[in-house]
Parts: structure tokens; sequence; C-alpha cells
């Protein structure tokens, strides 16, 4: 048993008073006639007995009415645990309000609970104690400790939110606000329906800060979710069927029949198609679509759920070039099958240059550079494909039979590509196609029917072969390799292009795709949808040369389609990321400024210079909470688990567990009830 209040116990030492009193206590005779001296003895013996035993039982009332009050004052308690400390506090709050906590328990959804739970606790400390109330936002305002009436009128202001914190660094958030003040002991809470997929409470360190969980249990598990989308191509082509892959969970512990996905373009809703999710399983579907205009497209994915709404909805976007260009660097006469190849295709454009007058400011322009048998490759033009490669472009390099080798492997260094060895005049067949690989991959129905492959006259050996094969010859070595740098690649030819070297050139079924497709692959692939929450920096090209104020601003795009479901309506306003111009390009960090799905303009002087998707967090998605049991199996020494009945009095519940079991109204219970003892002694019992 432990005291909050030790001092008073020195008033113990007032038990002396009614000792005296009893030891010098005079009472007043008066006379009392009687016939014979022998009745008066009697009277004497019987009366001076009876008195002495009244007189001790009223004494021992006293004192021990007064010992109980002496402890009444002193407050004492037996403590639940070793954490329990006297002194000033420093109280953390932490209250889930991540959209799982939209879930229903068996009264109201669990934020309500939650925010009841956290006053409780509040309530439960005194009004000298400071404390922090937290929630999954982070917002810097709830970094401090301030007063119970605050921090009541805190805890009101929650609302659901799209953040979603694993616990360890929820705890760590709570450990730099309790050790800012002055407070002696430091006390965190963490209200939360605690997701399996959250918890990760081994990996905390503190051992000093006692921490209380308080878990709450939704009626249902159940959620289906859109967890992610993206496209078959990199890169989607004007007039060409889009491919768009989606995947699909079913959360819940319950089979799910007749879930029917819906995807929203250019202001139409197309059924995509009606699933069968088996319990805890995840299914990735396909969508097709037509893209019938160049710019910018936004989509939304979208499935009906309740009563966690949050993730059924799934915003992309994506951009479509009205055409492709290709430069071809030549030494000689430009290469007619070359330029033939892309004469029939309006997609594309090609530029002829020489190597010798070349405008390096032009690259960025394109998105494939043919490297036409070059004799030579300056230093300055290395580093410039380098650099084009690592911006996204693609670099295809056919050498020159008679080509300065050491000019070339100058320049393959830069790519980590192989060198070649010397030209060698052999007559060698291509045995192998790769079509894994996106150059060759769905150009052919089955690969392995007569399917002529190119024979070459005479190669340059690449060694060692660090790249990825395209073409492969009978004994192994590369014909055609790939060297991915940066964003994008460097596709490197064995043999001359020239058709007296090799008859590449008058195999259109491979040339062609080829060509197209590396140009293709070239069109720099961008991100199609962000997460909200995560510091992800936002790049775009930045071509403004004229003089004037530089400023990116982002807004979001209204969501015409949130009519059949809910308001399309936005709380956020237009505001200015912070940003960075660095060349050709522009890089954006939004921050903590987008709080809500959907799409987002980038506008640079009221012209719109990209358009970006943001959806909320999936980890919220898996509403599998763990039990009491795996919770437990987390704890440290300093945790420890409070009730999850709801109907419980939470406040004695947390003065328990915090202060110990309370001892002082049962003395003064006592106290009283002594003092009553007494009271009926020396009214009831006459001597």
């Amino acid at each position: 048993m432990q005291f909050v209040f030790p001092g008073f116990l020195a008033a113990a030492a007032l038990i002396a008073i009614p000792i005296l009193i009893h030891l010098f206590y005079f009472r007043r005779f008066k006379k009392v006639y009687f016939s014979h001296v022998r009745f008066l003895r009697e009277v004497k013996e019987v009366t001076n007995s009876r008195q002495r035993l009244r007189n001790l039982l009223v004494l021992l009332m006293r004192c021990l009415a007064l010992i109980f009050l002496v402890l009444a004052f002193a407050q004492p308690f037996l403590p639940r645990s070793a954490a329990v400390r006297q002194g000033s506090r420093a109280v953390s709050v932490y209250v889930d309000n991540s959209f799982s906590m939209a879930a229903l328990s068996e009264d109201a959804p669990l934020l309500e609970l939650a925010k009841q739970r956290a006053r409780e606790i509040v309530k439960a400390y005194g009004a000298s104690d400071q404390f922090q109330v937290l929630t999954a936002d982070f917002e810097g305002r709830d970094q401090r400790l301030i007063s119970q009436e605050d921090a009541l009128a805190r805890i009101d202001e929650i609302r659901i939110g799209p953040a979603s914190r694993s616990l360890s660094k929820v705890i760590l958030r709570q450990q730099q606000c309790l050790h800012s003040g002055k407070a002696e002991n430091h006390v965190a809470y963490l209200i939360s329906d605690f997701q399996a997929n959250q918890a990760d409470l081994v990996s905390v360190q503190d051992t000093l800060t006692a921490i209380n969980l308080v878990p709450l249990r939704a009626v249902q598990e159940n959620n289906l979710s859109i967890d992610s989308a993206w496209f078959e191509s990199p890169v989607q082509i004007l007039n060409q069927p889009a491919i768009l892959l989606v995947k699909v969970s079913n959360r819940g512990m319950e089979d799910a029949d007749e879930v029917r996905l819906a995807l929203y373009h250019e202001g139409q809703t197309k059924p995509a198609a009606a699933l069968r999710l088996p319990a805890r399983s995840t299914r990735t579907d396909t969508v097709r679509f037509n893209i019938l205009r160049p710019g910018w497209h936004t989509a939304k994915l979208a499935l009906s759920d309740y009563p966690v709404q949050f993730d059924d909805d799934y915003y992309l976007t994506f951009y479509v070039a009205d055409r492709i260009n290709v430069l071809c660097i030549n030494e000689q006469q430009p290469n007619r099958y070359l330029t033939n190849a892309f004469a029939g295709a309006s997609y594309f454009r090609v530029d002829n240059a020489d190597v010798r007058t070349l405008d390096y400011s032009r690259f960025a322009d394109y998105q494939l550079i043919i490297l036409n048998e070059p004799t030579v490759l300056s230093s300055g033009l290395a580093q410039e494909l380098k650099t084009f490669a690592q911006n996204g472009g693609n670099v295809l390099f056919f050498p020159a039979q008679n080509g300065d080798l050491n000019a070339y492997n100058g320049f393959l260094q830069l790519f980590q590509a192989g060198n070649l060895g010397p030209y060698q005049p052999a007559e060698r067949q291509s045995a192998q196609i790769n079509t894994q690989e996106f150059v060759f991959r769905d150009v052919f129905l089955n690969a392995s029917a007569n399917l002529r492959l190119p024979t070459t006259r005479g190669n340059f050996r690449i060694a060692p072969e660090r790249g990825e094969h395209i073409l492969t010859y009978r004994d192994g070595s590369a014909m055609l390799a790939k060297y991915a740098l940066g964003e994008g690649a460097l596709y490197l030819s064995a043999a001359p292009l020239d058709e007296r070297a090799s008859d590449l050139v008058r195999h259109g079924e491979i040339f062609v795709p080829l060509l197209f497709k590396t140009a293709i692959a070239g069109s720099k692939g961008r991100q199609i949808a962000y997460t909200l929450g995560r510091d992800e920096v936002l790049e775009i090209p930045h071509t403004v040369s004229a003089a004037g104020e530089i400023i990116y601003k982002m807004r979001r795009r209204p969501d015409n389609t949130a009519a059949e479901g809910g308001s399309s309506a936005s709380t956020v306003p237009e505001f200015i990321p912070e940003q960075r111009i660095l060349g050709a390009k522009a890089l954006l960090t939004p921050g903590t400024q987008l709080t809500e799905a959907g799409w987002y303009e980038v506008t640079l002087r009221d012209s719109v210079a990209a358009v970006f998707a943001y959806n909320y967090d999936r980890a919220e998605s898996d509403l599998r909470c763990l039990s009491d049991e795996e919770l437990e199996q987390q704890l440290a020494a300093n945790m420890r688990i409070l009730t999850r009945n709801a109907k419980a009095d939470f406040t004695a519940v947390v003065t328990e567990e915090d202060r110990g079991v309370a001892l002082w109204r049962w003395c003064l219970a006592f106290a009283l009830l002594f003092l009553a003892m007494e009271t009926l002694l020396l009214r009831l019992w006459k001597t």
C-alpha cells in the first residue's frame, strides 16, 4: 500500500489526545443513600467494571475513527503495477482518425467511441496535469502540451481523415512531445482499432513512458477495395485501344458476388466488369477503352461498398502525345530503310541530322535518337546522349564497319554497356528473339511459327555481355542488346545497319516493330496515380523562357462523376506547392496541402501544364485487427491493454490503472462508522 500524501500520517500522533482524556477523566460524584453498607459495596463493584469496559470501547472507537480519518487525508492506494508514480503528469492521448475508424461498433462509429474514451481519459486526471491530443493527421498544433480544458475542446474537433500511421511512428511522436515538458511522469494512451498492418509495437524502443493501449473493435471487418491500376503499355497511343489492369480485393471473411466495376472516362460511364471475389482474395482484371484525342486524360474506376467507402474509387490520369518525334543522326546519306519505315505512320515524325552539325538543345524534343553508323562519337555528343537517356529517351546505336572503337567504347562506358571488339567479317544467324521485352512483346501471335530471323555478314563482339538480349546469335552472344540507364535505355546492335552487313532491314516483321516500339518506349511513361500522405515529388516539363514570374499552382479539378454517389464539392483551395526549376523540368512538392482524393491540375499563368491523380492510402483497406492475444505478444514491459468493455466507467478504469486502487473512501467510511459506534455506546450503554 502507498500514499498520495504521506505527510498527513504525522497527524496520527493526535491519537494521544483521546488517550490522555481517557486517563485523566474525572467524574463528578453525587450522593446516594443506602440502608446498609453491604448494598453500597455491591453497587460500586458492578458500576466500576461496566464503566471501565464502556470507556475502553469508546476510547477504541475514537482512536480508530481518528486513525482512519488521518488515512483518508493521506489517500492510501494499492498500486496495480510498478508503473504507478507520484508527481506532475504529462499525458498524451492518440485518437486514431484514419478511415478504418469509420467502421461501426455496436452503438456508433468507432471514431465517436474513441473520442468518448479520450474525454474520459482526460477527465481522469487533474486540472494541473498537461495533455497532448494527437491524431493520425500529425498536425503541427498537436505537437505541444495543453491544459485539460483545451484538450477536451481539441477532442471535439477530431474528424475522419485520409492519413494512416504505424503505431511506432505515433509513439515516437508522443515521446517527442512528452519530453518537451517539465512533468515528472509521462503517460501515453493509444485509442485505435489496431489494424494488423499498422501494429508494429515490437519496434518501439522507449521503455520509460507508460503506454496504455485502448483497443476498439468493429462489428464486422468486411470491405472491398480497388487497390491499384496500371496500363499494360507504359505509353498510350492516339487512336489505339488502351489496356488497363485493375487490382481489386475482398478484405472480408465472406464471398462477394456480382461486384460491379465501372470506368468513368471522357464524361461517360462504362461498365467494366462484374466480378466474383472469394473471401480474403485479390483479383486482377482487364479494362479496355479507346483513346480518341491527344492531351491529358482523367479517368476513375469505381465500385459500390458500404460502410467503408474511401477505397471504392481509384483516380488516374495519363497523357497522350499527338505524335512521337524521332531523330536520325547520320554521317553519310540518311538510310532509306529508316525513312521508309516511318513514312507510312503519321503518328511518327522523323528528322535527319548530320553528326557534325547537331543542335544538342533540341534533343529533349525527341523520344528516340538513332545513331546511323557514325564513324566517330565525340565526347560532347556522348555526354548529351547519356543525359537524354537518363531523362527518359531511348538511343538506338548501329555502329559503322570502319568506326573508331576507342570512341565507341568510351561512349558505351557511359551507359555501363559492354565493349565492342574488332569487326569480324563472318556470316552469323540469329536464333532467338526476346518476346518478353517490351520491344517485341505482343508483336507476334506465334513467334515460333514461320518467323525468319535476320542474318549478319559481319559483326562486332560485345563483351562483357551485361545487358538484356533482344536478338541472340546461335552461340548465345547478343546481336541486339538493351542497357537501361536512368529512365531511358541504349539499344546496341552488334552489326551495322547497312544491308551489305545485315539483312535486318529486309525483315520488316522485326525491323519495323523494333523502330516503333523503341520510339514508343522513349515517350516517357508518367506515373498514373499518387497516394495522399506521402511526400512525393511531381516532375513536369519546363519550357518557359519568356520574362516574368514563374509560379506553378495546383487546384482540384471537379469530379462530375461524384454526382451519382455524392457531392463533387472540394475543400481544397488553390495553392502554391513547393517548387524548384532544374533545367528543362520543374519539381513540385505538394506536401500536406492535399487532403482529398481526386484530380489536381498544375497551372502556369492560367494554362494547364499537367494533371495528376491522388488516391487515399490503401493501408486502411484491410480492416483485420489484432486480437487481445496477438496484441499482448507485441507488448513491452511498459505497455498494457485497457478494457474493451464499451460500457465500463472508463474514467474509473484509467484512475485505477494509473494511480492504483484508491482506499481513501473506505477510510472515510470507516472513520464515520467508528464515530457512529462511539455515539451509540455513549447513548445506549447506561452505567
